[in-house]
């Protein structure tokens, strides 16, 4: 069943549009995830989750911890009703049981994952909603937590493209399966190298990328290559928009993994940029020359005591979400952050938000816009290298 919950006001009535070019036009309709039956990942080609401190060392899985399922939860329910008591429409995934062994006729896997990120699974683009490959064997069937709302917005709007990226096979072929046994213990030179000549965990067997490694500006998508992202998936989204300009990108990142805390648009004309994941000099003067301002993120809150069973970095911090060009949500906690941003006139919406980090992100990646006012907009005019 859709949770729709009470939303008042126009959005209560206007009917179901798909419709985002961007991410920082008015929102109106949204995806926020669920923490529900999700867990720690039984290991595969693509990722090996290691918590030996938090009782799941490397080759141990199952459902994450009862009460961190609980919090994470609550603040993923306070927070759409948050959104729905500024008018939006919020939409929440169906749950499957995601501590069972899949397969194809290629595989088996012990466990999925859960339905947390639907970022990561979800590309909007204009009216079009794209699901993306999955690199994870244990993502391979996350879909199936949004087909019902997938299947309400293709019948409610008859403009909605429903599109979905080739399912790979996701064979042995498909990884340098050795890649996690050195990576972590080679020095940062040369895993800078090996980003840089993306030469990481998967090959070039068949187009692989998830939907949060793409950043959303109007005519130009930037697509971050990372170690669930490869070329062939870069060239398959630049064919399947070819009336964009699809780029792909690259930071100083030993581990990246999605670009949306590491390359974030705030509004037209201005884009945060996490300091430490240094974007190639190409890319800053092709944003500098199309007259962007480029912010160079304060340092993330301190994590004395990070999140048990996470995954993710400080930077964390940056993974926020637009309401409007002038509103962002940031987790509660990130206080310079705010500080920061609110110097540049924008409201601070504070969000409790950390008890989610372990499911798989932040506001973002928690989030999926469905519906955002505006039109494609062309924001670089001019033309700088390969950009």
């Amino acid at each position: 069943m859709i949770e729709h919950g009470t939303t008042t006001g126009e959005s209560a009535t206007r009917p179901i549009r798909v419709n985002s070019w961007n991410g920082w036009d008015p929102l109106r309709h949204v995806i926020v995830g669920r923490a529900d039956k999700a867990v720690v990942q039984a290991p595969e080609p693509a990722v090996r989750r290691d918590f030996p401190d938090d009782g799941f060392p490397l080759g141990t899985y199952g459902p994450m911890p009862a009460e961190m399922t609980a919090e994470a939860n609550e603040q993923l329910d306070d927070f759409a009703e948050m959104l729905r008591g500024r008018g939006i429409r919020v939409d929440r995934p169906t749950p499957v049981d995601f501590n069972q062994k899949v397969s194809t006729p290629d595989w088996e896997q012990d466990t999925m994952s859960g339905c947390m990120p639907p970022r990561d699974i979800l590309l909007t683009v204009g009216n079009e909603v794209l699901e993306a490959t999955m690199s994870y064997r244990s993502r391979w069937h996350e879909y199936l937590a949004y087909r019902p709302i997938l299947q309400e917005l293709f019948q409610s709007d008859e403009r909605m493209r429903w599109e979905a990226a080739p399912k790979p096979r996701l064979t042995d072929a498909s990884y340098h399966t050795d890649f996690w046994d050195t990576y972590n213990d080679l020095p940062t030179d040369v895993q800078l190298a090996k980003v840089r000549d993306y030469d990481l965990v998967l090959t070039e067997e068949e187009p692989l990328f998830d939907a949060a490694d793409v950043a959303r500006f109007g005519k130009d998508l930037f697509v971050q290559l990372s170690f669930v992202t490869n070329r062939s998936g870069y060239q398959w989204l630049k064919r399947h928009y070819p009336d964009h300009r699809v780029h792909a990108v690259t930071s100083t990142n030993t581990h990246p993994l999605h670009i949306d805390a590491t390359w974030v648009p705030l509004r037209p004309g201005l884009v945060l940029h996490c300091g430490e994941r240094l974007a190639d000099q190409e890319l800053m003067d092709f944003f500098k020359l199309n007259d962007w301002e480029i912010i160079e993120a304060v340092q993330p809150a301190s994590w004395d005591h990070p999140p048990k069973l996470s995954y993710c970095s400080p930077w964390l911090a940056g993974n926020m979400l637009n309401l409007d060009q002038n509103t962002l949500c940031i987790e509660e906690k990130e206080v310079r952050l705010s500080e920061q941003l609110a110097a540049y006139g924008f409201e601070i919406v504070p969000v409790p938000f950390r008890a989610v980090g372990p499911f798989g992100g932040g506001l973002h990646c928690a989030t999926v816009d469905i519906e955002r006012d505006g039109d494609c907009e062309d924001y670089f005019p001019r033309r700088h290298g390969r950009y």
